[in-house]
């Protein structure tokens, strides 16, 4: 994932800060708690993409 494009990009919802989760391969929005996809190196930036994250997920510690 390119550094400058990680960036620009947003939560389409809230648009707050996105996490790069490399080793699933997903951008990770805390505040709403949703996992965007990254499919063949391109965010999949659509709210009806995004699966949600149940509280303790993996995916939103650090």
């Amino acid at each position: 994932m390119d550094a400058r494009l990680l960036e620009i990009l947003a939560c389409p919802v809230c648009k707050g800060t996105l996490i790069y989760q490399k080793s699933a391969q997903v951008l990770v929005c805390r505040m709403d708690r949703l996992a965007y996809p990254i499919r063949d190196e391109v965010p999949v930036m659509l709210e009806e993409e995004a699966r949600q994250l149940i509280a303790d997920d993996p995916l939103l510690e650090r």
